[in-house]
């Protein structure tokens, strides 16, 4: 079941570790979904069969409904991502894209950052195998691996892939007025 959780305010140190407040603030499905939720643009945890999930009808399900018509696979490790240190740091950049952000974790873990769309404060949400996440346009968020440094996911598109980050400030960028909008309604 996902873990998330609000992160200390200021943290210094190593991004891959979990930043708790103190006492650990915990944040539970209904209350991640009610700080990230507008009407189009909600965030979206779902687990799917960890042991096959190419072949989860729930999984399946998704990518036609949502027309998701091309996928990809990342690993993210010493070992298999080229500028593995400079693209920990660019993942890490808090930033927001055009197009939801959809990721499925095969083996490995890591850390999904968003910002609530209440107070904006950051929560992390902890992602392991079977963990399918949906991120909506024009939310701020950012990623880092864990102190176990590997993951490897799927990623899904609709249509051409297209994954370019817009770093914060891009309040002027039309998704993120559209999420704003939502939000102030």
């Amino acid at each position: 079941m996902v873990q998330a959780w609000f992160m200390k305010e200021n943290w210094s140190g190593d991004q891959r570790e979990e930043h708790h407040m103190q006492p650990p603030e915990f944040v539970d499905l209904d209350t991640l979904f009610k700080l990230t939720l507008v009407e189009h643009f909600k965030l979206l945890y779902l687990q799917v069969n960890e042991s096959d999930p190419i072949n989860d009808e729930l999984l399946n399900s998704i990518k036609k409904e949502r027309g998701y018509s091309y996928e990809d696979e990342i690993i993210c490790s010493k070992e298999c991502l080229p500028n593995y240190e400079s693209k920990l740091k660019m993942f890490f950049e808090e930033h927001l894209h055009t197009d939801e952000e959809i990721r499925l974790v095969l083996e490995g873990s890591g850390y999904f950052d968003v910002r609530d769309g209440v107070n904006d404060k950051w929560i992390r949400i902890k992602v392991e195998p079977g963990d399918l996440l949906i991120i909506p346009k024009g939310i701020y968020h950012r990623f880092t691996l864990d102190t176990n440094n590997f993951i490897k996911a799927k990623r899904f598109f609709v249509g051409e892939p297209v994954w370019t980050p817009h770093n914060r400030p891009a309040d002027n960028m039309d998704c993120r007025k559209e999420y704003l909008n939502q939000i102030s309604c």
